[in-house]
């Protein structure tokens, strides 16, 4: 059947990151389900959909493509027209939106998925949590968490004043997150705090929970 596919796994903060720019965007879509306890995403067929073995895959149509910070930059574009605006038009502030999403994927992403790792994802998989790592990364995510309370200070979102793909894409690993003791983090900083709340309260982010 045509139309957009995501194949991925509904626990996965990358295919979730995903389903809520879909869901942004009020556009139909198949989940197609990728089983990681099995492998799964290191065999064929998967393979020829992202020969790097990770999740999620995207097709939309003909259109192929993997990544999942690359596929909601492609919804937010082709899509620009449906559901609500996720890119802050002008080339100053795409630079600003870009600037956003690098901080995200370098600085907050690296350290936020190995807690998430550590306190969520090691259980799935039968492992034991190592609350050295846990402590090491609070204090790298501390630092990353002063720098957004300083900017969200001056603009309610990240990159400007309305929601763009700079706050889509930390949502997932947020609401893991703030199942964990890990949470105080955000709750210690009243403006990362609120942003919080707004960010996991739309209907986008509810709709990916389990």
């Amino acid at each position: 059947m045509a139309g957009i596919k995501v194949f991925g796994h509904p626990v996965s903060t990358a295919t979730r990151r995903v389903l809520i720019a879909l869901h942004e965007k009020e556009l139909d879509f198949e989940l197609v389900h990728i089983e990681l306890r099995d492998g799964e995403h290191k065999k064929e067929p998967f393979l020829s959909r992202n020969p790097f073995g990770k999740i999620p895959a995207f097709e939309d149509g003909d259109f192929k493509l993997f990544e999942s910070r690359a596929i909601t930059q492609y919804i937010a574009h082709e899509y620009a027209d449906k559901g609500n605006q996720l890119l802050s038009p002008g080339s100053k502030n795409m630079a600003i939106l870009a600037m956003g999403m690098e901080i995200e994927a370098h600085e907050f992403d690296s350290v936020a998925s190995k807690l998430g790792w550590e306190q969520i994802f090691k259980n799935f998989f039968g492992l034991t949590t190592d609350q050295t790592v846990v402590e090491e990364e609070e204090v790298k995510l501390a630092k990353v968490l002063d720098n957004y309370e300083a900017r969200l200070g001056e603009s309610k979102y990240l990159a400007c004043d309305h929601f763009t793909l700079v706050d889509l894409h930390h949502i997932p690993v947020i609401q893991y997150l703030l199942g964990t003791p890990t949470k105080k983090l955000f709750d210690e900083r009243p403006h990362v705090s609120a942003w919080v709340a707004d960010i996991t309260s739309r209907p986008s982010s509810q709709k990916i929970l389990l």
